[in-house]
């Protein structure tokens, strides 16, 4: 794995460099110099996923920050010490189309053009990381962002040079224990005991038989890479490990000698992770060959009601999945900004979108709360300055109920686990809360098994 990420990086190291033959050296953004008095707003940057295959990752979280953003400015900004008042917050958004060529382009040209102060990009997979953290280091500005999960994740960064000491990263684990004594060391930080305290509920229900898929790309490969011996470790056989029978190209269009094997074997349990749009295709041929596992639980594929309302049917019905934040968080534990609680900012969501509830609302408002914080501790917009006010972050959000920063600028954040039901609502499909560790977000339904079929 480790020569893959090098590889990975190496790539995303040589795109980054064309853009300084345009603009010049990589020294820190040639913002204009502030008057005393401060500039009349701070601009961050936004470069989102808001169409292509990640779209769902960038639409929650974009709303999410811009609703955090209205809050704040609705006191009049944030309060900068250095300049003795507040200042209003104003976001600027690209659309990366989810292809990591064009958000490395778009990055760059967020500092140079539009001269933002700070970067924000929401939770997206990896290839479209990079290129944020490659440009935040380039130009020396804070960053602060949603994270794919941390273990691929802190993969990439550890072979980063120069290291990226100025991205801030919220995530959660896939596996790896959080160090001993830490506010992590508890239940319901790592997909491993989030998803296995579903799975201790009914796997003796089952055959014990299971099978695991990804996308082969840095998401997937870490999920692969930790799925399969948690699930041995645990006592169950799973299938085609040794061929990495699983493991597939994204391109791939065609999944049915997979699931004949997963169907001849008589797997009844399935884990991965992969885009939604892939799994759904897998899914749909799944059904067809008359592939139907008693529990499926699937990381990134079945996040966002846009991917899985797209398989069509009743494909999403029962499928499992990490949710990352709830409107049954606690407000008391998870404030917002001035009155705005985890239930109201999912009210303002379905008024403005007349869509279910997309999970990245929460963790947009959290970066944008993050950094407030940062700077109103700061005082200061200077880089160095928030970027130190950032490591000693110490904050309840509308996502955690207390978001702090390790040695590598990593803050886990809680998990509870979800499903997809049936309702009779306009939208049809809802995954709500049906197990959680935390007492601050409780379960709002009961576990579904074995999966519906019809």
């Amino acid at each position: 794995m480790k020569k893959t990420l090098s590889v990975l990086l190496a790539i995303f190291m040589v795109i980054g460099v064309m853009p300084i033959l345009t603009f010049g050296c990589g020294t820190p953004a040639p913002q204009e110099q502030e008057e005393e008095e401060g500039p009349e707003k701070i601009l961050i940057g936004v470069c989102a996923p808001l169409t292509g295959m990640h779209a769902g990752f960038g639409e929650g979280n974009v709303w999410g920050e811009e609703a955090a953003v209205a809050d704040i400015n609705k006191q009049g900004g944030v309060y900068v010490e250095e300049y003795g008042r507040k200042i209003p917050i104003e976001l600027v958004i690209v659309d990366n189309e989810s292809d990591p060529n064009k958000a490395m382009s778009l990055e760059e040209s967020l500092v140079t053009r539009d001269k933002v102060h700070f970067l924000v990009p929401p939770n997206q997979p990896i290839p479209l990381q990079i290129p944020s953290a490659i440009i935040a280091e380039r130009y020396e500005i804070p960053r602060v962002s949603g994270g794919t999960p941390m273990e691929p994740w802190l993969g990439v960064r550890s072979e980063a040079s120069p290291a990226w000491e100025h991205s801030f990263t919220y995530t959660f684990a896939i596996a790896t224990p959080a160090p001993a004594g830490s506010i992590w060391d508890k239940s319901g930080y790592t997909i491993k005991d989030t998803w296995k305290a579903m799975l201790d509920l009914y796997g003796n229900q089952t055959n014990k038989k299971a099978a695991v898929f990804a996308s082969d790309e840095p998401d997937g490969r870490g999920w692969y890479a930790a799925f399969p011996p948690m699930l041995e470790g645990w006592g169950y056989d799973v299938v085609g490990i040794e061929s990495n029978l699983g493991l597939f190209p994204v391109e791939t269009t065609d999944f049915s000698s997979m699931i004949q094997e997963w169907k001849d074997e008589n797997v009844e349990i399935l884990w991965g992770n992969c885009p939604g749009p892939l799994f759904g295709v897998m899914w749909r041929q799944a059904r067809a060959m008359g592939f139907q596992p008693k529990i499926v639980y699937i990381g990134r594929a079945a996040l966002f009601y846009e991917d899985v309302n797209a398989w069509g049917g009743d494909l999403p019905w029962g499928v499992g999945t990490e949710i990352w934040w709830s409107p049954s968080f606690d407000p008391e534990a998870c404030p917002g900004i001035g009155d705005t609680t985890p239930q109201s900012l999912y009210e303002r969501w379905v008024d403005d979108t007349g869509r279910p509830l997309n999970p990245g609302i929460g963790w947009g408002y959290n970066g944008i709360q993050i950094l407030i914080d940062a700077i109103e501790r700061a005082g200061s917009l200077d880089s160095d300055k928030v970027c130190e006010a950032l490591s000693e972050t110490d904050l309840p959000t509308i996502a955690s109920p207390r978001v702090m920063f390790d040695e590598q600028h990593s803050a886990r954040m809680p998990l509870v686990f979800g499903q997809w039901y049936k309702t009779d609502k306009p939208w049809v499909w809802e995954c709500p809360v049906v197990f959680s560790k935390h007492d601050f977000a409780p379960a709002t339904a009961e576990p579904l098994f074995p999966v519906p079929y019809e």
